[in-house]
């Protein structure tokens, strides 16, 4: 188990990391997930000792890792650019971490060949780096960081320079790969999307802090705060009522006359729905977004002016 207590990382004074406490399980995916400049890099880059901590403790089974050098955590990080060697084929980037360990040539061809075949990449040994897609080279970097075996895999934005239907692929298909041996991750992304396809449990952070730990579900349904809430996508707003409150787009409805007043600003087909952003009448530069369906009566377009109301029956967390 990992265990990071009250861990801090700070440079030339500024703090990045401030006071984290948290634990990965064995076999758990934590997706840490948070907008650029929270920290998630930062707390990555401590844990594999590759940054130094201010205060606090990374543990790995109660054993403090503070005197442990990085190439003797048996950790691996995947980073965004994938590092991969250009000068070296498939094989070579593969196999490159198992030389490095001295291991017996027999057991290197084994290993390397093991992992190719588990990511799908089986018959591209021999292939340039440069002659493969944005997402077999993602495949090579998982594969070169599975092929030394570490009992913690942490990967910083993975997918982040895919476009977006191959990240959603990838997204699935590294869900199943992880659980089916069994790995212990900890999964770094800006993207909720990504996080909440992934993980077991999200550590939601900003500004070096965490907002909130919990299962996808819990976070989703219920943001512990104004900021979790307004950065998975719910209209954190005081338009209704006295109290602040959180509502998902889709609990938002467009009530002719009736309601809140604005004007729809912009109108984005989203597949199988339209998304307003409707700047309101009486609250200046407050915008509230909202979800219409495809078969609604009808369709707002930019310019018009509409009522909003919270639908009924739609969730709401106040603040």
């Amino acid at each position: 188990m990992l265990q990071l207590d009250h861990v801090t990382v700070a440079f030339d004074g500024f703090v990045a990391v401030d006071g984290l406490d948290f634990t990965v399980d064995d076999g758990e995916i934590v997706c840490v997930l948070g907008p650029s400049g929270s920290g998630k890099s930062s707390l990555l880059r401590a844990i594999a000792g590759l940054e130094p901590t201010a205060t606090g403790r990374v543990s790995w089974d109660g054993v403090d890792l503070t005197p442990v050098p990085p190439h003797r955590r048996d950790f691996g990080l995947m980073f965004q650019d994938h590092a991969l060697f250009p000068h070296r084929d498939v094989y070579g980037n593969v196999a490159f971490a198992l030389r490095m360990q001295r291991l017996p040539r027999a057991q290197i061809d084994a290993r390397t060949g093991q992992t190719i075949e588990l990511v799908g990449l089986t018959g591209f040994e021999h292939r340039s780096i440069s002659e493969l897609s944005g997402g077999e080279q993602q495949r090579v970097a998982l594969a070169r960081a599975l092929a030394a075996q570490p009992r913690l895999l942490m990967l910083d934005e993975p997918l982040g320079a895919l476009d977006r239907a191959l990240r959603e692929r990838l997204v699935a298909e590294l869900r199943a790969l992880f659980v089916k041996l069994g790995l212990t991750i900890l999964f770094v992304t800006h993207d909720h999307d990504e996080a909440f396809a992934l993980a077991d449990r999200l550590v939601v952070m900003h500004d070096g802090r965490i907002e909130q730990i919990g299962t996808p579900a819990e976070v989703w349904r219920r943001p512990g705060n104004a900021f979790v809430a307004g950065f998975l996508g719910w209209n954190v707003t005081r338009a209704f009522g006295d109290h602040v409150v959180a509502v998902h787009p889709e609990g938002l409805r467009v009530s002719g006359s009736r309601g809140v007043g604005g004007t729809v600003v912009a109108r984005t087909f989203r597949r199988d729905h339209f998304l307003l952003d409707v700047g309101l009448h009486e609250r200046d530069d407050e915008v509230l977004r909202i979800q219409v369906p495809l078969d609604a009566p009808s369709i707002p377009d930019v310019d018009d002016v509409v009522g909003l109301e919270i639908a009924p029956g739609a969730t709401v967390t106040r603040f």
